[in-house]
């Protein structure tokens, strides 16, 4: 069988890794400690930049600023005596001017076969060069790290979308802008923590690793815990737990943490996904719609600087209030549905079909709804808009609406044609949370994957009694998607999940 030949990209890696890995070797010999940590940078490149970027070079020089900086060199200009680096920090660049007298010979001559990649600490005094570039004139310079392998073309960065995914520390070496939407996502989860804190709710730490599956409509990953010899499921959510601390007293929780739910992979789903799930006594679902939206917007402010954002070129508008719709009303706005037909099974079935979904089985009129609305509406729900009012059915933890017409106090936060937030009026008595654990248990056993199972703890904490209670999870991944108009989650999530090389 004829063996698949390297292209000429790769033979040119291998030539370059090659070059690199001599050089490594001649360095172990010449030196004790090839991989020296003694260097402390004091300075930083953005800090440098704040501090003295505007000051002209004839202020500047005389005040003899020393600094010392270390980095990664992204960019080498060697000339005869002099020469000039950019060295890359976790807070942008600056630019070094070597010159041979002002560090020897030798080292200058050590400097010229430095490669792209290696990482350097140098130490100098500041000023600005002739065409403006505020730069250190170095006068002591050490590699501290050789690189082995060649960074990708320093115009481009990587090119290859999943290589980007699967080699996520080279992608953030080369594209200032992926850094930048991860720094974005930081600053995101910080203001909605402090949001949280803010507004009384304590954070809390529940287990990922849950003997029943419960919380939410979905196919968990299951393990094995050895010295407990029991099945073990990696959690879908964390509600069922955070519910139980509202029972024990605490009136307002919240946390940020993993949810893992085994189900295919896209441009909106990754088997592994950050949530922000928080509850609090005595609010209905009204009031978490309300804190939700405050919360949200506070956190498009924090962490991009308006709540103005732009996705995929279209205008979503955070600052004004979010739009609120019933699922009925969203039939009539936006699937084309009258006051009659809206009402009708026969319309709404055939309208389901017509979307090319699958009709629920034994569906009643609440549920025909809700299945139309996810075929049809979702998708032209741009601007923040919460439905309301789902079918009992498909919400076995929330509080029935007081108006007996088989929905529940629940509702969606959908923007950009997405599901952000999901929360309701928590369901607390004990007796009808058990009997649709049952109804959900009878699913399972007809076929139903996602259903829920029976958690007779999670009963027997209710019958001690929890106080009225609104909940809500937000997916984070999701609101950084549209913060940072990323078209994919796996733009906003470090490591996605792929499949294995």
């Amino acid at each position: 069988m004829q063996q698949e030949q390297p292209t000429p990209a790769a033979l040119d890696d291998n030539q370059l890794i090659a070059e690199r890995r001599a050089k490594l070797a001649a360095l172990r010999e010449r030196t004790r400690v090839p991989f020296p940590n003694d260097f402390k940078p004091e300075h930083r490149a953005l800090m440098l930049a704040q501090k003295y970027g505007e000051l002209p070079n004839e202020e500047l020089e005389p005040l003899g600023v020393q600094v010392s900086v270390a980095g990664r060199m992204m960019l080498k200009r060697v000339m005869g005596k002099a020469s000039f680096a950019t060295l890359q920090d976790a807070t942008g660049r600056i630019q070094l001017y070597v010159m041979r007298d002002a560090i020897g010979d030798e080292l200058y001559a050590d400097f010229k076969h430095w490669d792209l990649g290696d990482i350097l600490g140098a130490r100098g005094q500041l000023f600005r060069t002739k065409t403006g570039e505020l730069s250190v004139k170095v006068t002591e310079l050490r590699l501290l790290t050789k690189s082995l392998r060649p960074l990708p073309d320093k115009f481009h960065g990587v090119a290859d979308q999943e290589l980007k995914y699967r080699q996520r520390y080279v992608d953030l070496i080369s594209d200032e802008a992926s850094r930048e939407r991860f720094v974005q996502r930081s600053k995101a989860v910080a203001a909605m923590r402090g949001y949280m804190i803010e507004h009384g709710f304590l954070e809390v730490e529940t287990p990922m690793l849950h003997p029943i599956p419960g919380g939410a409509n979905a196919k968990p990953f299951v393990t094995h815990h050895n010295a407990l010899d029991q099945q073990m499921f990696l959690r879908i959510a964390p509600e069922l737990y955070l519910k139980r601390l509202i029972v024990g007293g605490f009136e307002r929780v919240f946390e940020i943490n993993r949810n893992f739910r085994n189900e295919g992979l896209s441009v909106r789903h990754n088997p592994e996904f950050t949530m922000m799930e928080f509850y609090a006594a005595y609010w209905n679902h009204v009031d978490q719609m309300d804190f939700t939206e405050g919360l949200l917007r506070h956190a498009a402010v924090k962490a991009h600087g308006t709540a103005v954002l732009s996705y995929g070129g279209q205008e979503v508008d955070l600052s004004k209030p979010f739009a609120r719709l019933s699922i009925r009303d969203a039939l009539l706005a936006h699937a084309g549905c009258t006051e009659v037909t809206v009402d009708d099974p026969a319309h709404l079935t055939a309208a389901i079909q017509k979307a090319g979904e699958a009709v629920p089985k034994n569906a009643n009129l609440a549920v025909l709804q809700y299945s139309l609305f996810e075929a049809v509406v979702e998708e032209k729900l741009w601007q923040p808009t919460f439905i309301m009012n789902h079918p009992l059915e498909v919400s076995p933890l929330a509080r029935a609406s007081d108006s007996g017409d088989g929905t529940t106090e629940r509702f969606e936060l959908y923007m950009t044609g997405r599901e952000i937030a999901n929360g309701f009026s928590e369901l607390n008595d004990a007796e009808d949370q058990a009997a649709r654990f049952l109804a959900q248990v009878n699913a399972k056993d007809s076929g139903d994957d996602e259903a829920m199972h029976y958690d007779a703890d999670f009963v027997r904490s209710l019958e001690y009694g929890m106080p009225p209670t609104g909940g809500c999870g937000i997916g984070i991944d999701r609101f950084v998607m549209l913060l940072t108009d990323s078209a994919s989650i796996r733009d906003v999530v470090l490591f996605p999940a792929l499949r294995r090389e």
